[in-house]
């Protein structure tokens, strides 16, 4: 283990039952509270693309912003919101996905990815991938070219990694149970 990953790990506490019962919520504030450790996740999430042509990097709401955002500004490109249904004041192009039970929506301004854009999606945590997968088929729609998915954890024992069998997944830190 890298001195930054036991660091990130020692920056994340676990939250027990939260937001129910059974679930260990990785609570990433401590991380983000402490700015040399902040600033060394979002670097080397973005040094893993570093040699990529990314053209532009979206994040997923809401935390996805906090990694995507500092991602961009260090990759030299432009970044681009992907919120829930209703927060995006343009005309927008939506994608619904399923949850455990119902379904949920994505939104992307429709003029927010060129034909042929080179796109990184990113996002705090992979769990079951439902939410990844429907970015990347928005981006898709759009006519973007999905490089891959970064994300600060993925959460190895839900099937995230399964929902995105075929692309390039990177994350730094990986959690399997």
């Amino acid at each position: 283990m890298s001195n930054l990953e036991a660091s990130l790990r020692a920056g994340i506490r676990d939250i027990p039952d939260f937001p129910s019962l059974g679930i260990v919520f990785k609570d990433i504030t401590p991380l983000l509270g402490n700015a040399p450790l902040f600033r060394g996740a979002t670097d080397a999430m973005a040094k893993a693309w570093r040699n990529e042509h990314i053209d532009r990097v979206v994040a997923i709401e809401s935390r996805g912003f906090l990694f995507g955002a500092p991602m961009a500004q260090a990759l030299g490109v432009g970044f681009v919101p992907m919120r829930k249904r209703g927060k995006l004041p343009f005309r927008t192009c939506r994608e619904e996905y399923a949850l455990e039970y119902g379904t949920d929506s994505l939104e992307i301004h429709e003029d927010a990815i060129e034909s042929g854009a080179t796109v990184l999606i990113v996002d705090d945590v992979l769990a079951t991938g439902g939410t990844a997968a429907a970015a990347c088929r928005l981006v898709e729609r759009l006519g973007g070219k999905v490089a891959g998915c970064s994300f600060l954890i993925a959460l190895t024992f839900l099937p995230g990694l399964k929902a995105l069998a075929g692309r390039r997944v990177d994350a730094m830190l990986r959690y399997d149970s």
